[in-house]
């Protein structure tokens, strides 16, 4: 779907939302959601989420949990370059931290890259299979309660 589809899909949208709150008047809840019932009203988790599932098999896609897809949406617009603010702003927190701790989640690639730059430097992986695009990685070191974290790198650059 293409950027003008979208906006027409959504102006569309937009104009069903104003038929449906002049129908209804002042019964009309103002919730300020975007995806709500034909009274205003939000829907709930489970609702919402009941129909992204159905939405997804219809389209033949994979089950992907609400929550995880929130987070590669966050991921993706950090690693094209999105400031950190505007991502905790996007995911409705107001500390930074909180978005970069719990949202943002290194793919594949990242751990790949990040695998062979650490191998390299001690002799486990040449110089030459390093990849030409692989952003440069400052030393890494060990932090409290990432252990996890470093023992994928280690079982990644093997």
């Amino acid at each position: 779907m293409s950027g003008a589809q979208r906006l027409r899909a959504l102006k569309s949208f937009k104009a069903l939302q104003a038929r449906e709150r002049l129908t209804l008047g002042e019964a009309y809840a103002e919730s300020g959601y975007v995806l709500v019932h034909e009274t205003g009203e939000a829907f709930s988790i489970k609702q919402l989420r009941r129909r992204a599932y159905r939405f997804m098999e219809a389209l033949g896609l994979r089950r992907v949990r609400l929550y995880d897809a929130r987070s590669s949406c966050l991921t993706y617009l950090a690693n094209s370059g999105v400031p950190d603010h505007i991502l905790a702003r996007w995911a409705g927190h107001t500390n930074v931290k909180t978005t970069k701790k719990w949202c943002v989640k290194p793919d594949a690639e990242d751990l790949r890259d990040a695998a062979t730059l650490w191998g390299g430097p001690h002799g486990a992986v040449p110089e030459q299979q390093v990849r030409a695009d692989a952003p440069a990685v400052p030393a890494l070191r060990a932090t409290p309660g990432r252990g996890r974290s470093v023992a994928v790198l280690c079982a990644a650059s093997r």
